[in-house]
């Protein structure tokens, strides 16, 4: 069994997508790599072939029609015969002496039989065209290189939360989770991020700043201009995941609170870019947003008023302003785009 799939869906990425396997590649026969063409219309279709053949017994590639970056993840998923299971976005890349570092834990679990639900690593925001560089790190959270529980968790400050890039769960627990994303739609990674964590019974942390994550392309989904424009499918994604997990059923509180806090994340990434929108129809949509939750659950609507994410959801024009300012300055504290 290979240690790790590593699942790359590309849409229309033949500029950008050498760098992102040759990178995997270095993790030679141990892993597993399965390059999703998702109907792209440039090069890439070639360019995973080559690969393919180049080191068929690495690489395998899926061609789909276009069915957006949660299609190519449920279909490497679907595809992935490795223990563990990672995504890695076409422009992004993994430091490859953190990998071999990875890797060599994992054999050595392999070896002796040992296996946890859930690694996380360390993840770097590179502003390329800045060159800057920002390390999100679990240090002061998860004693590192130890397999723990969720009841072993300390306390993140407002700048860590766990995102998708810093995760790589047991394919198995993703399958057991149900974990299926919808097509056509961005920020599905936060649904990776979320659903699956109930599920998971031990985790372990490795202080390996692993994962490269490009950030600054204009058309980039997480660029300010491009998520207002998106912002029906970024409303789709946070009512999933108000749905995919009841809370009060989740086997840790302090997994809960942590899954209570994201929520509160995702309610004021929404409810700010809704604000930003500024219309009548945006403002109708933040209302019916915290209404649909309200109605949901009343009890978590109270907790999530007095949250982060209640910040975002001030009475009047009074509220609404400083709303935006506590988002313009947490955004100079916290460089997350």
């Amino acid at each position: 069994m290979k240690l790790i799939t590593f699942a790359v869906p590309c849409y229309n990425s033949a500029e950008y997508m050498d760098r992102c396997i040759e990178t995997l590649l270095t993790g030679g026969r141990r892993v597993e790599i399965v390059i999703i063409d998702d109907g792209s219309t440039d090069r890439t279709p070639e360019i995973a072939d080559r690969y393919a053949e180049k080191y068929p017994d690495i690489i395998r590639v899926v061609h789909q029609p276009n069915g957006g970056h949660g299609e190519g993840v449920n279909q490497g998923l679907a595809h992935a015969s490795g223990r563990y299971f990672k995504v890695v976005d076409s422009d992004d890349w993994l430091d490859t002496r953190a990998l071999h570092r990875l890797l060599d834990y994992l054999e050595h679990w392999e070896n002796h039989g040992i296996q946890t639900d859930l690694v996380i690593v360390n993840y770097i925001y590179d502003h390329l065209y800045e060159d800057s560089r920002h390390a999100v790190r679990y240090r002061s959270v998860f004693p590192s290189g130890k397999i723990v529980t969720w009841d072993e968790m300390g306390l993140m400050n407002p700048s860590q939360y766990l995102i998708m890039h810093a995760l790589i769960y047991r394919t198995e627990v993703l399958r057991q989770s149900g974990l299926r994303l919808p097509k056509h739609t961005f920020y599905v990674d936060n649904i990776v991020a979320y659903q699956p964590l109930p599920y998971v019974r031990t985790l372990c942390y490795m202080d390996l700043d692993l994962y490269h994550y490009f950030i600054g392309r204009e058309n980039q989904s997480v660029n300010e201009s491009v998520m207002m424009k998106r912002i029906d499918q970024q409303l789709k994604v946070t009512k999933i995941i108000m749905d995919c997990v009841d809370l009060e059923s989740v086997p840790s509180k302090k997994l809960e609170k942590y899954m209570e806090r994201f929520l509160s994340i995702m309610l004021a990434v929404s409810s700010i870019h809704l604000l930003m929108i500024g219309d009548r129809e945006a403002l109708g949509k933040r209302r019916a947003m915290w209404r649909y939750l309200k109605e949901k659950d009343e009890a978590l609507y109270r907790r999530m008023r007095v949250s982060v994410g209640g910040l975002t959801f001030l009475p009047g024009a009074l509220g609404d302003k400083l709303s935006l300012a506590g988002y313009r300055a947490a955004k100079k504290v916290v460089k997350f785009q």
